[in-house]
């Protein structure tokens, strides 16, 4: 099964500061890739834990006793590491974002390239699908997440459109939506307008930005002293709640003063932010438009 080439590969990975007989986490497991660059740099006694929620993932599994594949959504990354007598880990990576793999399995329906069912969800076993949202959402509803996930100006129009064409014929397909919203595609801009469209819907049949503040709130009491946390984010929404959950410990509002005018920030940013190589880029395209984010527990004084 032919996964893509992980984004940022070393540069996460040196991001774990890898300690040989420590225990790492590779919450978004997908083809490996992150996983076997950890396995390679741990010692006999190491141990990692991966999480993948997408049955194709479990197709990659890594033939190796220090590692141990964990399949479920990485929301619920304290309650399985606890199951397996886990409580402090030593490094967390996360690798957000659909992996290539979903984006070119046609019938997953994550593709604006390719005509299939309108489906989008990472977990097969989960209820809602792209076709349960696109044919039973109000049309307040769809505009609502079109532009808060989709970044669209033209929400409530796309909305309209959508819901006046069901009403005709159900929209099963990602070619049938496309061409349901054609007015609203100019040649020019139709791949940036259909990627946003299809990025909006595929956040809410996933609870993408719900699941990612679930697993940053997490990561503070899961890593050790001196844990390290690396997360490569691909678009804004996503990057702009690690940012914030780095430098605040909350995804809005401000940390509150203590009497001495001090706050308790549960992280600590480590280094600049790291965005791909020109070359990367080149022979990656997925790679566009990552960003690296690295923290580490705040040591309290």
């Amino acid at each position: 099964m032919n996964y893509h080439n992980p984004v940022l590969l070393q540069e996460s990975v040196d991001a774990l500061a890898i300690k040989e007989d420590g225990v790492y986490v590779d919450v978004t497991f997908g083809g490996g890739g992150h996983s076997r660059e950890i396995l390679k740099r741990l010692g006999e006694k190491g141990r990692l834990f991966g999480f993948d929620q997408d049955p194709d993932a479990l197709g990659n599994v890594i033939d190796d006793e220090r590692f141990t594949l964990i399949p479920e959504n990485f929301r619920f990354i304290s309650r399985f590491l606890r199951f397996h007598r886990i409580k402090k880990v030593d490094g967390i990576l996360a690798d957000l974002g659909v992996s290539s793999h979903q984006f070119d399995e046609a019938e997953r329906g994550f593709s604006t390239r390719f005509d299939g069912d309108l489906d989008m969800r990472m977990n097969q076993k989960s209820k809602v699908s792209a076709q349960e949202i696109i044919n039973t959402y109000s049309e307040e509803k769809l505009a609502e997440i079109l532009f808060m996930y989709g970044e669209l100006r033209n929400s409530r129009n796309l909305a309209k459109t959508i819901v006046e064409e069901r009403e005709k014929e159900k929209i099963e397909t990602s070619f049938q939506l496309k061409t349901v919203l054609k007015r609203y595609l100019p040649n020019a801009k139709e791949h940036k307008i259909l990627a946003q469209i299809f990025q909006a819907i595929r956040i809410e049949v996933n609870e993408e930005l719900d699941v990612l503040k679930e697993f940053l709130e997490q990561t503070p009491n899961l890593l050790k002293e001196e844990g390290r946390l690396s997360v490569i984010s691909y678009h804004s929404l996503e990057d702009r709640l690690v940012k914030r959950f780095i430098r605040t410990g909350m995804f809005s509002g401000e940390p509150e003063k203590d009497f001495f005018g001090n706050t308790s920030e549960p992280l600590q940013k480590v280094g600049k932010l790291i965005v791909p190589t020109p070359q990367e880029v080149n022979t990656n395209n997925r790679a566009r438009s990552a960003k690296l984010r690295i923290a580490t527990l705040r040591v309290k004084k």
